[in-house]
């Protein structure tokens, strides 16, 4: 679909759904909504997912677009892409493909290692696996202490552990797996906490980079829905070398999911300037705290602007 004013266009806003980040995903959907209505737009329904009646609403709806603002299980995943795609509506974000790999950890670290991207080694644990004692020493030789625990594929810091005994493993992972994902052990790479937004589709531009600051073992749930202000700096505080290396690497992450639209490449910055890539979400929280956001406003983007270019995006 081709059109001279995008905010001529009927929007579906999809929001709400059944994972654990529900909540987070209708504060992202009520963002979304006012920003696109004072961007000009003048049809913009929210549609929460997990209400009855929500696909024949969405195919009945005569709507142009679809824009998603939807974090975790059956958002971020692939599913609600998997819907949009049967019933022929555009819609914002990563497609299919880029967003189940994107969401599954352990195959988009395959991804990275085949475009050169340094990423934490790690072991998957299938669900259910019951590690001896020797498994669990071998895995701690392997990857080190401390070492992270977490969901292959869940998103926001949730069932998240860092192990700083080998004792604490089986409870970490059974955390981990108690939805039926695979467990991740990552190794622990230590040094700055930096995220980079890239927005865009064929030609996608990477953002000014967002360090974090915590004062925490590591962005958790706690941290990450504070006040930006508390823990954003922005630029993030790194050589200009180092600075344009992890744009770069952002970009080739989201070039080697096949991103779309937008996406937000979390690294960690080792002493020696080694920029590893932790995960890419291909739906970036989209609250007043959220980190990509906050990264667009130093870039001169106000949000509705932003919301603006996603549309545009997704009807490119």
């Amino acid at each position: 679909m081709k059109v001279q004013d995008v905010t001529t266009c009927n929007v579906a806003l999809l929001t709400g759904g059944w994972s654990d980040e529900r909540e987070i995903s209708r504060a992202s959907g009520e963002a979304c909504a006012k920003a696109l209505r004072e961007a000009g737009f003048s049809v913009v329904d929210v549609l929460d997912v997990a209400e009855e009646g929500f696909v024949q609403r969405l195919a009945c709806g005569k709507y142009d677009v679809a824009f998603v603002a939807m974090h975790g299980r059956y958002g971020e995943d692939g599913c609600i892409q998997g819907l949009l795609e049967v019933l022929h509506l555009p819609y914002t974000f990563s497609g299919v493909l880029a967003s189940a790999m994107g969401t599954e950890k352990d195959v988009a670290k395959v991804m990275y290692r085949q475009a050169g991207i340094p990423t934490p080694e790690n072991v998957v644990i299938k669900p259910g696996t019951v590690l001896s004692s020797a498994e669990q020493d071998e895995l701690v030789e392997r990857l080190g202490l401390p070492l992270f625990v977490k969901p292959a594929c869940n998103g926001s810091s949730y069932g998240i552990t860092r192990v700083t005994d080998v004792s604490q493993l089986p409870a970490a992972l059974e955390l981990a797996s108690s939805q039926g994902d695979n467990a991740l052990v990552e190794q622990c790479i230590t040094g700055m906490e930096i995220t980079v937004p890239v927005i865009g589709n064929d030609d996608p531009q990477a953002l000014p980079i967002v360090e974090i600051v915590t004062g925490a073992e590591f962005y958790d749930l706690k941290v990450k829905y504070e006040p930006g202000e508390l823990h954003h700096v922005i630029p993030a505080r790194l050589s200009e070398d180092v600075y344009a290396r992890a744009q770069e690497l952002a970009i080739s992450a989201h070039k080697a999911l096949g991103c779309r639209g937008a996406s937000r490449s979390d690294f960690i910055v080792t002493a020696d300037g080694t920029p590893y890539i932790l995960e890419t979400n291909t739906i970036p929280g989209m609250t007043e705290t959220s980190l990509l956001p906050d990264s667009a406003r130093r870039a001169g983007i106000e949000f509705p602007e932003l919301c603006r270019r996603f549309v545009e995006f997704a009807l490119q």
